[in-house]
């Protein structure tokens, strides 16, 4: 018989484990023909005791790989049993306990569920047939129990016998599918379990890549608006240095105004990155209503604009003002340094209903690379973290276009 598909990989503890217990079981079995045959069981009608070693042998030793072979192990461990038993080996245990481990290893263990099934339904099969066989044969002789009477002692011994062998076997196979069944379920949990830890890694994963996202996008809306603005205030300073130092003066206060500002919202930043909670101290007060600052922001630094609202503000969430006062700076900040000399730049709010749109346009040439840079990377996500679109592109007429539309309270991951 070939090697049955077993449902997974015997390890080699559980190897060792069928030794021992195969070496157990071929004690107890030469122990127990010894004994049997002192004891004169069977009339001490039974072959020589050498016979009885051997059967014992030939019974258990299989059992040491009953896992990796266990359709096998059962045919030959039944074989035994049969041939014993008729052949009156003066040993009644330990081939029971044999043919039942062999069994119930069949059904937990085998991959093939059919094979299983027919294994064992055969070897169950085959023992009632040759029990009943020698019921009849026991019926046809004068010897043994009398037969007289409704219900007399040889048909309550033939009954009992019928059931004992009927719970054993029942037993053996049920106990087998239930051992299969609870492997599988342990399988599938060990398996999920599995899964679990490879999401939690993923999550975990994805939680720091969008935290180095959000970083990142942060550190560029504060560095490339400020920086900006340094840059041209430090040209203008220069242009005008020798011929009119007071101009030149003002640029400078500029520049160092600027820079004060870039180093307090990068601390703000770095606090806020420090703190687990979301109530940071010097968490970002940036708020819709601080737009006519970074107008005047971007008047001072060379970028004429116009600032219009229309319909009635409302209260939006702090991500949403936020992620719409990050949009405008931006915008203006990319006006500012690809408009060219000339550009002018219009900046409006429109609150409609459930939503707030806000849009920047300027004049001038267009941004020259066709390539997105990371100023409209950040502005597209911010706009997506909170629940919204965006469109940025050239304008037919000359300059840039940046249209956010969010609603005002949905706000949903990046």
């Amino acid at each position: 018989m070939s090697a049955s598909p077993l449902r997974r990989q015997v390890t080699p503890t559980e190897s060792r484990h069928d030794a021992w217990l195969a070496a157990g079981m071929l004690v107890a079995g030469i122990l127990s023909t010894a004994l049997g045959s002192a004891s004169g069981i069977y009339g001490g009608e039974h072959p020589d005791l050498w016979w009885g070693f051997v059967y014992a042998a030939v019974l258990t030793l299989p059992l040491a790989v009953r896992r990796r072979y266990p359709s096998t192990v059962l045919v030959i461990v039944s074989g035994a049993y049969f041939v014993g038993v008729s052949l009156l080996i003066p040993e009644v245990y330990v081939g029971n306990v044999a043919i039942f481990i062999a069994m119930y290893t069949v059904g937990a263990w085998v991959a093939d569920r059919r094979r299983a099934a027919i294994a064992r339904m055969l070897v169950i099969v085959g023992m009632l047939v040759w029990l009943l066989v020698s019921m009849f044969q026991s019926a046809a002789s004068d010897e043994g129990l009398s037969q007289e009477g409704p219900f007399s002692p040889f048909a309550a011994f033939a009954m009992l016998q019928f059931l004992i062998n009927i719970a054993f076997f029942g037993g053996a196979y049920l106990f087998g599918e239930r051992a299969y069944a609870s492997a599988m379920q342990y399988d599938a949990l060990m398996e999920r379990t599995a899964e679990l830890e490879r999401e939690r890694e993923l999550t975990a994963a994805q939680a720091v890549a969008l935290d180095r996202v959000r970083i990142a996008r942060e550190l560029h809306d504060v560095v490339a608006h400020h920086v900006s603005a340094m840059g041209v205030q430090a040209g203008a300073a220069r242009t005008v240095l020798d011929r009119n130092p007071d101009a030149a003066r003002t640029a400078l206060t500029g520049i160092e105004t600027a820079a004060r500002s870039a180093l307090t919202e990068l601390r703000q930043l770095l606090e806020t990155l420090r703190t687990p909670d979301a109530d940071a101290p010097g968490a970002s007060t940036l708020r819709l209503s601080a737009l006519p600052e970074l107008v005047e922001h971007a008047r001072a630094n060379g970028l004429p604009t116009t600032l219009s609202v229309v319909g009635d503000p409302v209260e939006a969430s702090e991500l949403v003002q936020v992620n719409l006062y990050r949009i405008a700076q931006e915008a203006l900040t990319n006006a500012r340094r690809h408009g060219g000399r000339g550009a002018t730049a219009d900046l409006r709010v429109r609150y409609g209903d459930g939503e707030i749109e806000l849009e920047v346009t300027n004049t001038g040439r267009a941004p020259i690379s066709g390539r997105a840079g990371l100023g409209l990377v950040g502005m597209r996500e911010r706009a997506v973290a909170s629940g919204g679109t965006l469109e940025a592109r050239p304008r037919d007429r000359g300059g840039f276009l940046v249209r956010a539309v969010v609603p005002v309270r949905q706000a949903v991951s990046a």
